[in-house]
């Protein structure tokens, strides 16, 4: 009788502790708002917005940081009033995320047209200084911003971005109407629904045992290298894009690869990063660089990569008018690839 108590108890647990689990609670919730418009708009009474102005998110300046402030609806609905405009603009907002303790989390962009506004957009000068901060671009803020505020706003953004080029149906050439949360736009002349989507980019990190491959575009910071990337063609699994990508970038083929972590990246308009290893066949080594897709690439030793991960910015041209070598910030899921790679490397190669 005991033993069947007790296993009835530590199953009551297991059950209560799956019914409470703030995870689960927290994920319901967000799909409840994305389902259900009267509970979205519901949550944006007692919600927080973060504003962008032509997609770049308002920054707030502290401590050589960018913080992101955040607005209530109460708040919103004046600074509208104040610039003349219509509170239904804030219809336009999107659905971001939500709290623990589930305060939903929303983006809204002033700078782009809106079916809502008097004029197409508000004016940034004003706006930034009614808000006391600055609406910078992502790209250039998005390292110095901690990691929640950075997650937060590269998925504003790029949701941001997919629903003011999604304005049409396809098919019908009709407009196309989003639901509250912006988890989806609808066609209303034949009920058609279009979903975000991201494109699928695998960023690999080749090795010979002994050495990482690393490679920059032109696009690159001066001296920055980075781990070979491509975008997945139709038809292609995660395996085939690998080996395609690094026979076409640098002339290698792949022997052996290892998946490694996955990361949402909101540029150039929403990528998912699939981040892997991969060794390349022994005595096949010579880089063949294609100059359409690369700036240079090379062979790095565990020592250059060692040192170039403890550097710290800024990065400026040195007096024989080179810049040093220096890798993503560790925000950037390629920085963690490559610091993987380089504690690897030290683990092998202590005594057993």
């Amino acid at each position: 009788m005991s033993l069947y108590c007790g296993i009835a108890c530590r199953r009551k647990f297991f059950w209560c502790y799956r019914l409470l689990s703030t995870y689960v609670t927290k994920t319901r919730y967000l799909f409840e708002l994305k389902e259900d418009d009267d509970a979205c708009k519901k949550a944006q009474q007692t919600g927080a917005f973060y504003l962008f102005h032509s997609l770049a998110p308002l920054l707030q300046t502290s401590a050589h940081q960018y913080l992101a402030p955040r607005h209530s609806l109460l708040e919103l609905e004046r600074l509208l009033g104040k610039f003349g405009q219509d509170a239904q603009r804030i219809e336009d907002s999107v659905l971001i995320g939500c709290s623990e303790q589930q305060e939903a989390w929303f983006a809204l962009d002033l700078g782009l047209d809106s079916s809502f506004s008097i004029s197409a957009s508000l004016h940034k000068p004003e706006m930034e200084t009614e808000l006391k901060g600055s609406f910078i671009e992502l790209r250039k803020a998005l390292f110095q911003l901690n990691a929640r505020d950075a997650s937060l706003l590269s998925t504003a953004q790029a949701l941001l971005r997919w629903h003011d080029a999604h304005q049409f149906c396809s098919r019908s050439g009709q407009p196309t109407k989003k639901n509250v949360a912006g988890s989806k736009r609808v066609c209303p002349s034949n009920n058609i629904i279009y979903y975000p989507q991201m494109a699928p980019v695998v960023i690999t990190l080749v090795s010979d045992g002994t050495r990482c491959l690393l490679a920059r575009q032109s696009s690159f910071p001066k001296g920055m290298y980075s781990a070979l990337a491509g975008f997945c063609d139709i038809g292609e699994s995660v395996e085939e894009t690998i080996r395609r990508e690094v026979a076409e970038e640098v002339g290698l083929e792949v022997e052996s690869l290892q998946y490694y972590a996955s990361q949402h990246w909101p540029f150039p308009s929403g990528s998912l990063m699939i981040a892997c290893h991969a060794t390349v066949k022994p005595g096949q080594t010579e880089i063949q660089v294609n100059l359409r897709e690369l700036e240079t690439a090379a062979w790095f030793s565990h020592d250059d990569v060692a040192t170039a991960l403890k550097r710290k910015g800024p990065y400026t041209q040195q007096q024989n008018g080179t810049f040093p070598f220096w890798l993503p910030p560790k925000l950037a899921i390629s920085h963690q690839l490559i610091k993987e790679w380089v504690e690897k490397q030290i683990c092998s190669s202590l005594p057993a």
